[in-house]
């Protein structure tokens, strides 16, 4: 500025009508604004250096910074990179992983079931033959009960079939013994028995026939 300002005042188009007194040193006052100007110059130019490098030396601070920050950002970006990769073979490992165990569930979900429809069936099985021996074993104590029945009529019979040859015995003795007293000579008695006997044909622990034999013989 203040060097457009002095060219304003001694250089360019500017005229100067110099109405001198009679005795000034013009060389000396133009030798005085040279320096001047010079100063001025110098000054300028030293201040414009001074900001230029101060720019400079701000900028190439601003690159390092930025050229700083770049390759840090670099850096992060490959290992944002690396732990990306690192993430998605983890990520196909557990899925792997995952389809693994699923198979392997379904495999033993599949063992299981059929394991316990075959525990069912015979459980079922089981529970119809129990149901079958329960069966059999009332129908073997309803005939138990009927041989029972039978032993006890039998019993009852021959305690009856006994008690009458008993007392047709004693019967008999005593004819005999009349006869020997009132007659002289000895006669053979001829004495006959009954016998009846209840023969019963028993299958698979029940009766399915009986019948009945009356033997007689004589003494």
């Amino acid at each position: 500025i203040e060097m457009n300002a002095l060219r304003g005042q001694v250089g360019g188009d500017v005229s100067v009508e110099m109405d001198a007194a009679p005795g000034v040193d013009l060389s000396r006052i133009l030798n005085e604004m040279r320096d001047q100007y010079e100063k001025i110059a110098e000054k300028n130019r030293k201040d414009a250096e001074d900001w230029f490098f101060s720019k400079t030396e701000e900028l190439n601070r601003e690159v390092a910074t930025n050229t700083e920050a770049l390759q840090n950002s670099r850096t992060e970006i490959t290992e944002l990179r690396r732990s990306v990769q690192n993430l998605e073979i983890e990520l196909q490992s557990q899925l792997s992983m995952k389809a693994s165990l699923e198979g392997s569930l379904a495999e033993t979900e599949a063992r299981y079931g059929a394991q316990l429809a075959q525990l069912q069936g015979l459980i079922s099985s089981i529970e119809q033959q129990l149901g079958e021996l329960r069966c059999d074993m009332e129908r073997q104590n309803h005939e138990y009960q009927v041989l029972l029945d039978v032993k006890t009529r039998l019993e009852q019979e021959i305690a009856t079939y006994r008690r009458l040859l008993e007392g047709e015995d004693a019967h008999l003795s005593t004819q005999y013994s009349s006869s020997l007293a009132s007659q002289p000579t000895r006669e053979a008695t001829v004495t006959s028995r009954q016998v009846r006997t209840i023969v019963e044909e028993v299958q698979d622990g029940k009766v399915v026939s009986s019948r009945e034999k009356v033997h007689r013989s004589t003494h």
